[in-house]
């Protein structure tokens, strides 16, 4: 028996539950791990609500991203040996493959090998906001030298990583947050400007957006935006590109619906984006993950750890996710494994 947060009905933090269940043996294509950290996303608090586009099948469990040991393999299982520091990129349903746990059954298919020297916190917070960025702007398109990108909410895991992956590919990054106190945080960590948006869910916040975005960079526009917030702000982000510009939706903070913008704007190409097309393509998630090491060995990239909570504080680490507050980067849970 492992311990296992799960709920029986959706709704806020509280409905969080700390249960003994049973840890399976891997089957055909699956490793069990020893879960030594998670990293946590806004995925698994619109999953607890109910809200997210996997809809839960009660009691259900949470989580897609973790670092540990590999306990066993499973049949079919080439790559992996027991022992093996990996981490667990999204790849999967949290109705088939939690690990907020301590032992979890994932996929071989979603494991990364854990670089060596790096700890289990560190491990659960690199992959998916550098998976996620890279196969917006090498995937999706090419970003290039001198591109303007506008990348909206960056003060969060996916901002951060995105502000040192376009700064490493030459091109020049402005940043967008409804803080003001994070526009330090969001210069050091390598944007050429920082705009105050209103709240994400506020259809109006953003009527200045256009103008700001064409002042801070000399009147051309931003070529590319990788836009976490969807929403009415969607017909602003397309106003503020440049012709023939990508404006590329992989979130939805507003939590409001995100209509076609009409006509009259520049031509530009408008895209809705998931981590799956990258994680669920061996080929594709291949080439992430040696981007991803060779910008860590070059020192271009450098994961941002929010917060690390313990595994007995998931309601308060709930809570302070879906936090307007919460500083920059990705919080974190780590857990202290009992002796057997």
């Amino acid at each position: 028996m492992v311990r296992t947060i799960r709920f029986h009905e959706t709704g806020g933090p509280e409905v969080l539950r700390y249960e003994d269940v049973p840890v399976r043996t891997p089957g055909q294509g699956e490793v069990r791990i020893r879960v030594d950290a998670i990293g946590l996303n806004r995925a698994e608090v619109n999953f607890r609500r109910g809200t997210y586009l996997d809809r839960p099948v009660l009691p259900a469990g949470l989580g897609t991203e973790a670092s540990g040991e590999i306990l066993e393999v499973g049949p079919g299982v080439e790559r992996w040996s027991e022992g093996d520091a990996v981490s667990v990129v999204p790849a999967f349903s949290q109705n088939d493959y939690p690990v907020y746990a301590e032992e979890a059954v994932v996929p071989a298919a979603a494991l990364v090998a854990r670089p060596d020297g790096m700890d289990a916190v560190t491990g659960a917070a690199i992959w998916m906001p550098y998976v996620t960025v890279y196969g917006m702007v090498s995937e999706i398109v090419r970003v290039r030298p001198g591109d303007r990108v506008l990348i909206t909410a960056a003060a969060n895991s996916i901002g951060m990583a995105a502000l040192q992956v376009v700064r490493h590919l030459g091109a020049v990054p402005i940043a967008t947050t409804p803080i003001a106190d994070q526009r330090p945080a969001l210069l050091a960590a390598g944007a050429a400007g920082v705009i105050i948006t209103g709240a994400h869910d506020d259809p109006d916040g953003a009527s200045d957006l256009p103008a700001a975005v064409h002042a801070c960079t000399d009147g051309h526009g931003a070529d590319v935006v990788l836009d976490a917030v969807g929403g009415p702000q969607v017909a602003q982000l397309v106003q503020a590109c440049a012709p023939r510009a990508t404006v590329i939706v992989h979130g939805g903070l507003s939590g409001l619906p995100t209509p076609l913008p009409g006509g009259g704007y520049a031509p530009v190409w408008l895209r809705r984006y998931r981590v799956f097309e990258i994680t669920t393509d061996p080929a594709a998630l291949r080439r992430a993950e040696h981007f991803v090491r060779s910008g860590l060995a070059t020192g271009a990239f450098a994961p941002v750890v929010d917060r690390i909570f313990d595994f007995d504080d998931i309601v308060a680490a709930h809570r302070y996710v879906d936090s307007p507050e919460r500083g920059p980067g990705k919080p974190v849970v780590r857990l202290q494994h009992r002796a057997r």
